[in-house]
């Protein structure tokens, strides 16, 4: 009875699994078809579509992974990775728009995102939110025990970082006015900027803590705190500016600490 139940739900599974196989492979081939079309013409609206796209298909090979665990009580560790890189896939092309640098300047990146003044305020949070959604889906499909732990720092650092270098900072202004039919979409995108900067910092530093012993993760840590500054100054958050800056002050001092302590016991052992 056992072995027909098993034979029953393994039935269930690969009739299930080669409809969203089949969801995936039609999804496969628009992408194509539209980073082919981006390709020969650059359009920012499009280039949203197909972040969107992307994150489509990472949530569809999750489906996979959750219907083999509930299924037949296996895991799609395929299906997981593909998703991983498609979330890659989806970070990278926000940050070929704007810049990968949490602590750039606005001047640094000012002509790309002139570029994307077609794309809604609202369209910004939306997709951004939803790439904070899928990075935190797939997380929890690893679990904490997984090999991948440590490699979502980064992930979650990228993330914060696009999700910062985005922002319709060009109108924020007037955007940012409550009077403004863009004030929500600003407003809510501001502190999730606030949220994950913050986020991001901290993580790296346990990162440094807790594995790596890397003054590389430290000083990214670092660089994150100062590009929140940098956005609390320019909103004229003084107090939360003034707080950043003990901050950094602190976690320098550390890392100084650390770095003269670290040539110390080199020099001891040499």
């Amino acid at each position: 009875m056992a072995k027909e139940t098993e034979a029953t739900g393994e039935k269930q599974h690969l009739s299930e699994i080669n409809e969203y196989k089949q969801v995936i492979n039609n999804i496969l081939k628009v992408k194509t078809t539209l980073t082919d079309a981006l390709t020969e013409n650059p359009d920012p609206v499009k280039q949203f579509d197909l972040v969107e796209l992307r994150l489509n298909l990472a949530s569809y090979y999750m489906i996979l992974t959750g219907l083999a665990r509930s299924m037949v009580k296996k895991d799609n560790q395929g299906a997981l990775d593909e998703a991983r890189k498609v979330i890659g896939e989806s970070i990278a092309s926000l940050e070929d728009m704007v810049s990968r640098y949490a602590d750039a300047l606005y001047t640094d990146y000012e002509e790309k995102l002139a570029l994307l003044e077609p794309v809604s305020p609202e369209r910004r949070y939306l997709v951004i939110r939803k790439l904070g959604l899928t990075i935190r889906m797939l997380k929890n499909f690893y679990g904490d025990n997984s090999k991948w732990k440590w490699s979502f720092v980064d992930i979650e650092g990228r993330f914060a970082t696009v999700t910062k270098n985005i922002f319709d900072m060009r109108n924020m202004t007037a955007n940012n006015d409550p009077r403004s039919p863009h004030y929500e979409a600003t407003f809510y995108h501001l502190q999730l900027i606030k949220q994950l900067l913050m986020q991001a910092s901290e993580r790296y530093r346990e990162r440094y803590e807790l594995s790596t012993n890397s003054v590389d993760d430290f000083r990214t840590g670092l660089s994150y705190l100062v590009a929140l500054r940098r956005l609390h100054i320019l909103l004229g958050e003084s107090p939360d500016a003034e707080m950043l800056k003990k901050k950094i002050d602190s976690w320098s001092a550390k890392l100084e600490a650390d770095i003269r302590r670290k040539e110390e016991e080199d020099q001891e052992l040499s």
